[in-house]
């Protein structure tokens, strides 16, 4: 056998051995977010790539109808991938922040379509300039500025950037120092979303102190402030601003990948205690209350199809939820969607009670909703010779303190950083919360209830899938059994016996 035939076998032979260890490796393969390194003959990445699964993911690099059906990059590709290594990670986020990280090192061949405008976004604050201001950037190319993130999504590092300025009243304009002619083109400090500190409405020192506060928002020590992105995003999604609510739903995906996990968010007690403090103190001077209001309940309504209502009351002491007298009402006089007369009915059995009782009242109402719901309230506590208590309405849209008494202005709007502000704000989405929570629960109890138990065999995860599907037993009824065959987990059979038993339940 000449030296060259031997040469050959062994070619052949650790081809065999490869071959045996890649499909070792490809059946093997993680269902698992991660990144995918594609290397040749020699050892050298080829290819990058990332994956929600690395197992359904990578199989198709090795499959023959991905090859008669890919592009010729991709032919060219899967003929050249001799082997491939992993890197398993936790989320696809951080697939896509790793993807880029290692194209960047590692300048793989067929990554050809990687461009450098194709760099996620950072927060970028400029704190050598005598009044910071926060702006988005691609590159690192101010050693001096801080910079935050990367955002994987564009619009999130957007809405982020208008969320800290509206928050902590960032100057917008990026003028160092304003001349005269500036001050005539600015409205920020009209629509109150900038402190001013251009115009002295603030000290230099007070203005900085809010850009620390900033500061401390992206580094993860404010992860409280998480609370009021949520609040906020289900805002814009009652208004029917989807795009805007999809945006800052994407800005709290990205905090929570690009903050959240190196957040210190160990508060001493004294320091939480200071802001509750400060935050009760500011109320009693906005609502000019006699005293600091130590025990606040606040009330919401939630409907359940227009055909249910329910009433939540939810009570802080000294700043801190106190579950225990936590209450729930079902609205028994109002039919319908009316809050106004659904508020009124709960706070009037509310404090109707409190007055038969004998029970200390609280130092503060506060109502969901405008000046329509609280006019509603106050003519349900005047019904019952209460009109003394201090109540208010606090609106959606900017989170507006309304009230209805003659020596107080009929809005008042605190900062939208100040600790006041984000205490009530905290009470009413946990009222909202709390009324959610009873509306589902009735709205799993109709489903048991309804007239869908009368036939047997039908169980809760049928009726779910059924009234999901139709929204209501009338519309139910309407169907035929090809219709009602379509609901997932319902075939034909199935149809057939329910819309039977639907005949004889009349």
């Amino acid at each position: 056998v000449s030296s060259i035939d031997l040469f050959n076998r062994l070619v052949y032979f650790l081809n065999m051995v490869v071959s045996k260890q890649l499909k070792k490796k490809i059946a093997d393969l993680p269902d698992q977010p991660g990144c995918y390194l594609m290397r040749d003959e020699t050892g050298k990445i080829i290819y990058i790539g990332k994956a929600i699964s690395l197992k359904n993911r990578v199989r198709t690099y090795f499959k023959s109808y991905t090859k008669k059906r890919a592009s010729a990059k991709t032919r060219s590709l899967m003929q050249a991938i001799a082997d491939f290594d992993l890197i398993l990670l936790n989320s696809n986020e951080e697939a896509i922040l790793k993807e880029g990280e290692l194209i960047k090192e590692y300048k793989p061949y067929y990554n050809i379509l990687w461009k450098d405008d194709k760099q996620f976004l950072h927060i970028r604050i400029d704190i050598e300039n005598p009044f910071p201001v926060i702006t988005l950037a691609r590159q690192k190319t101010y050693p001096k500025s801080l910079y935050f993130g990367p955002f994987i999504h564009g619009r999130a590092a957007h809405a982020a950037v208008d969320f800290i300025q509206r928050n902590f009243g960032l100057k917008r304009c990026r003028v160092s120092v304003p001349k005269e002619e500036h001050y005539r083109h600015c409205s920020d400090d009209i629509i109150a979303n900038c402190s001013a500190p251009c115009v002295q409405h603030i000290t230099p020192e007070a203005y900085r102190d809010r850009v620390q506060e900033a500061i401390s928002f992206l580094k993860g020590e404010r992860m409280d402030l998480l609370i009021a992105l949520r609040a906020e995003m289900r805002a814009k999604s009652d208004e029917k601003a989807f795009e805007e609510a999809a945006a800052l739903r994407d800005l709290y995906r990205d905090l929570e990948t690009t903050i959240k996990e190196r957040a210190k968010v160990k508060k001493t007690p004294s320091l939480v205690k200071k802001e509750i403090e400060l935050g009760l103190i500011e109320l009693q001077k906005a609502l000019k209350l006699t005293g600091i209001p130590r025990v606040i309940e606040c009330f919401d309504i939630s409907n359940i199809s227009g055909t249910q209502s329910v009433g939540s009351m939810v009570v802080s002491i000294s700043g801190k939820p106190y579950p225990q007298r936590y209450r729930r009402y079902k609205i028994k006089e109002v039919s319908g969607i009316d809050d106004p007369r659904s508020i009124a009915e709960t706070v009037s059995r509310r404090y109707d009670r409190l007055r038969r009782e004998q029970q200390p009242f609280p130092d503060l109402i506060i109502v969901d909703g405008g000046i329509t719901q609280l006019r509603a309230a106050k003519r349900a506590l005047s019904d019952i010779e209460l009109s003394h208590l201090p109540i208010i309405g606090l609106a959606k849209r900017h989170e507006d303190i309304v009230t209805d008494e003659d020596h107080l202005p009929r809005t008042i709007r605190l900062q939208s950083y100040s600790a006041g502000r984000r205490l009530i704000t905290l009470l009413r989405d946990e009222a909202h919360r709390y009324a959610l929570s009873y509306h589902r629960k009735l709205r799993a109890k109709r489903i048991q209830e309804s007239i869908l138990d009368s036939i047997p065999g039908i169980g809760n995860a049928k009726k779910r899938a059924i009234l999901h599907y139709f929204g209501s037993i009338q519309r139910l009824k309407k169907a035929d059994v090809k219709e009602l065959a379509n609901v997932p987990g319902i075939g034909r059979k199935t149809a057939e016996h329910i819309m039977v038993g639907l005949k004889r339940a009349g």
